[in-house]
This record gives C-alpha cells, sequence and structure tokens, in this order.
C-alpha cells in the first residue's frame, strides 16, 4: 500500500493520496482545486487515479474532486446523505459519479474503503475506513474529513453562520455528538487522518501534529471524553470563531459542482491599470508597500497567509489586478483560485508599477521599529489587531483591539483627529490592516513593523 498527505498550508488543509501498489491504483481523498498537486503526485508514486471522494461539501475550500475527476477519467464517490438541499446537485446523471451511502464499500486495487455517515459538522459528511486486505481483514485506519480533528472536533455552526440555515447549529451539535459516539465504538488502533490541521477555522484549537490515533484522541480529546451531550453541544458552540465571508460562497460553489480554473495571466502595461474597474492588490512586502503603492491597493503579500487574509477582505465576485512579479502573480491565481476568487484581471511587475509611480499619486506611510516610535505611544491612539487571544497574553496599557477580520466592521470605534500607530504580533498583518484604513482616514499614521514582539522586548530590556 502507498500512502502520502498533501498538505496545503495556506488553507491548513489535508488531502490523501492512497494507493494499490500491486494495481497501481490511487485514489485521492479531499482534493483541492491544484490539481497539478495530485497528477503529480499519483505519477511520483507510479499511481493512475482511478478513484477521488471527499469526505463532505467543504465550506473553505473550492473542490479539486470534478474537475480533477474530468483530467483523469477516474470515477468519483461522492455522498448521497443529508437532506436534499445539501446533496451533490452535479451528481445527477453523471456516470462517472458514484453516490455512496453509510455502510457502502469500494475497492481500490485491494484497498477497502467503508462509508460511515457521520453528519454533525455537515449533514452529509461522511468518514472513511481504510483496510488494507492483502494484509488483514481488521482497518488499519479512518479518514475523519472535519468529524475528528488532532485534539478537536469540526464545528457545527457554518450551516447557519455561512449558509443562513437558521436554527442548524443546534441540531447539528447533536448529530455531532451521536457521530462522535459512533466512532468511539472503532478500535483504538485505528490512525486517525483528519482533513484540516492548525489554523483552520474548521475548529478552534485544532492540533499541530499530522495525525493520531482513535485511542489516543479518545485520552486527550475533550470532545470524545465528554459523556453528557448536553453538555457537549454547550460546549461545541461556544467560542466558535467567526467564519470569513467567503465560506458561504464556498458552500454553494461546492454543493452544485465548479468549472476549471483559468490559466492565462497577463501582464498589464500602464495603459491597462484601471483603478476603478478593479480591487487592486500588492503582494510585495510590507516594506516595499509601506514606500510606494497605488492608492486604494489593498496589502497582502504572497506566501502561505494570502488565501486566510483574501477571504476576510476580497468578496468571491471581484476582479482584481496583482501587483508582484509574474511568479508571485501565478502562485497567488494559484493560491486565490482555491477559495473561488478567479476574476484576476492581470498582474502589474514592478518595472511597470515604478513607471506608473513616476507619474501618478502614490500612497506611502512610515514603517518604524516600536523602539522609534516608544515615545509617541502614550500621545496617539494605538490600535492592536492581533486576536483578543495574544492581546490577553501582553498588550500596551492604552492599546484598543480590534482583531484583523472585525476591522472593516468597527472602523466607527477608531477616532478621526488623533494620530494612529497599528501593530500586530510580529508585523504580517499590520500591512493589511494600514492598507484597509488609509482610504478612510487622513490623520498621520505610523505602523510599527516588528509589533508587539519588538514593543514587549523593549519594555523588558527598559526594566533591567
Amino acid at each position: 500500500m502507498f500512502f502520502q498527505r498533501l498538505y496545503h498550508d495556506g488553507l491548513a488543509q489535508a488531502s490523501y493520496l492512497v494507493g494499490c501498489q500491486k494495481t497501481g491504483e490511487g485514489l485521492i481523498i479531499d482534493p483541492n482545486r491544484d490539481s497539478a498537486v495530485y497528477l503529480n503526485a499519483a505519477k511520483a508514486a507510479g499511481l493512475r487515479i482511478t478513484a477521488i471522494t471527499e469526505t463532505h461539501i467543504h465550506a473553505d475550500f473550492v473542490s479539486g474532486s470534478r474537475e480533477l475527476a474530468q483530467i483523469t477519467g477516474a470515477t468519483l464517490y461522492l455522498s448521497a446523505a443529508g437532506p436534499a438541499e445539501w446533496q451533490y446537485a452535479y451528481a445527477n446523471n453523471d456516470p462517472n459519479i458514484q453516490l455512496i451511502n453509510d455502510g457502502d464499500s469500494w475497492m481500490v486495487g485491494n484497498l477497502k474503503l467503508e462509508v460511515l455517515h457521520t453528519p454533525g459538522h455537515t449533514p452529509e459528511h461522511v468518514i472513511f475506513l481504510l483496510t488494507d486486505t492483502p494484509v488483514s481483514d481488521q482497518p488499519m485506519g479512518i479518514f475523519t474529513g472535519d468529524l475528528l480533528f488532532v485534539g478537536d472536533v469540526g464545528r457545527p455552526d457554518l450551516l447557519e453562520k455561512s449558509a443562513g440555515v437558521q436554527g442548524a447549529s443546534q441540531a447539528a451539535a447533536h448529530d455531532l455528538f451521536t457521530s462522535l459516539q459512533r466512532i468511539k465504538q472503532l478500535p483504538d488502533f485505528l490512525q486517525v487522518w483528519p482533513g484540516h490541521g492548525a489554523g483552520s477555522p474548521c475548529g478552534k484549537a485544532l492540533g499541530a501534529v499530522p495525525q493520531s490515533t482513535l485511542g489516543y484522541e479518545k485520552q486527550v480529546n475533550w470532545a470524545l471524553k465528554q459523556q453528557n451531550e448536553h453538555e457537549f453541544v454547550a460546549t461545541v458552540l461556544d467560542g466558535q470563531p467567526t467564519p470569513p465571508p467567503y465560506f458561504a460562497a464556498m458552500k454553494r460553489i461546492n454543493r452544485d459542482g465548479t468549472e476549471p480554473r483559468p490559466q492565462t495571466l497577463p501582464a498589464l502595461s500602464i495603459s491597462e491599470i484601471n483603478q476603478d474597474s478593479a480591487l487592486i492588490v500588492d503582494l510585495r512586502s510590507g516594506n516595499d508597500f509601506a514606500k510606494a503603492s497605488i492608492p486604494g491597493a489593498l496589502s497582502l503579500s504572497s506566501g502561505a497567509m494570502l488565501n486566510r487574509w483574501a477571504g476576510w477582505f476580497v468578496p468571491v465576485e471581484s476582479k482584481l489586478i496583482l501587483i508582484g512579479t509574474e511568479a508571485e502573480a501565478k502562485t497567488a491565481q494559484t493560491d486565490l483560485s482555491m477559495i473561488g476568487i478567479d476574476q484576476i484581471v492581470g498582474y502589474i511587475a514592478p518595472d511597470v508599477l515604478a513607471e506608473w509611480l513616476a507619474t501618478h499619486p502614490s500612497q506611502s506611510y512610515q514603517r518604524l521599529p516600536a523602539a522609534s516610535l516608544v515615545d509617541q505611544l502614550e500621545r496617539v491612539f494605538v490600535l492592536d489587531v492581533r486576536t483578543p487571544e495574544e492581546y490577553a497574553n501582553g498588550h500596551g496599557a492604552k492599546a484598543v483591539n480590534i482583531p484583523l477580520n472585525e476591522l472593516s466592521k468597527r472602523m466607527a470605534e477608531i477616532p478621526q483627529n488623533q494620530p494612529l500607530i497599528v501593530h500586530c504580533q510580529a508585523g504580517g498583518r499590520s500591512p493589511i490592516a494600514m492598507s484597509v484604513l488609509k482610504p478612510h482616514f487622513s490623520q498621520p499614521m505610523l505602523e510599527m513593523a516588528d509589533g508587539w514582539n519588538g514593543w514587549h522586548q523593549l519594555q523588558q530590556l527598559q526594566r533591567i
């Protein structure tokens, strides 16, 4: 048997490639939209992808199952469970799609996949037991999707909070409890392969360890230790983070079916830069953005955090122009497509940007370390855009905490007539905050480049 976990850092999302090395058949579980990752992994392993499946209709990324099935000709196995409004609409009359229910199974070469319907995170959610039949008639592990994570469980409130299904959270939480009680009856030796890791908004406190065992989770996972159903429901619903706005679109897109993601990305000339027709996203570093950028541009540096913050500040239907190198722009195009942002007009290369800035008004501000700002901190409005948990672990005496993901809705809490200093933990999020704030505030604004880390270190030195 061949086994490979394929992890997307920006989505904190795990897909899996499982293959029978004797027959050369391979299965992909929960693929995202970057089909090349799975095609290349299968090729490297000497496998052909003959089956594709997913645990549920995802809310945090665009599924790549349908597109990958079209490319490979593989059979696509999709859950038939759940109410009619949350079943796969595109599955009807497609001969390459096999609908699956609780208790069903199928073979990938000599590997057996068994289906367990486990509602709670979503009504149609299923998990898969994997058995390597030449070795044993006992399963070796379970692909738990968003039912069970390392140290946590999937949230049951997304249909209500993201899809607008009023009152769905309570019923889903009770379903989640029942599903967890069911899998607690499975053998302790089973390996647990979850659909997400630390940083995913699909739970409250996911562990960073890539996998676990069911026996270990029974010992340490709060949800599997909880015996009282009503206490479980209250606990699992309490303190769930606000889901990003794009989640609502993902549920619809993944239910109704996706189109192949765009592949072209033209380089734009100066004459093609139109600030009125598209949202401009600057992929450069925070330092470069602060020195000069196009007014109104949103700073979202390319990298693992791009998807996470684009999901808060870029509506899925937006038309975008990217600022960055060709390589940065193409990587960003792939990453943004993961959350359904497909309408990218083109990109502005750094040399074209420099030419544009030479003849047009630009946007700039000072980005300084805490040591250069310490004398001003008592006289200005200090905005801390970290999470409430980070803020609680230490903050400036007069710093006001508005988490970055809440900033657009809470601007009225920021004074218009007072100089402003913005900071996060280490300088990664504050450029985003500055780009969101700049179009709405005219007073002097500064960014603390090293964030709370620099400020706290300075305080420690001053006490010595």
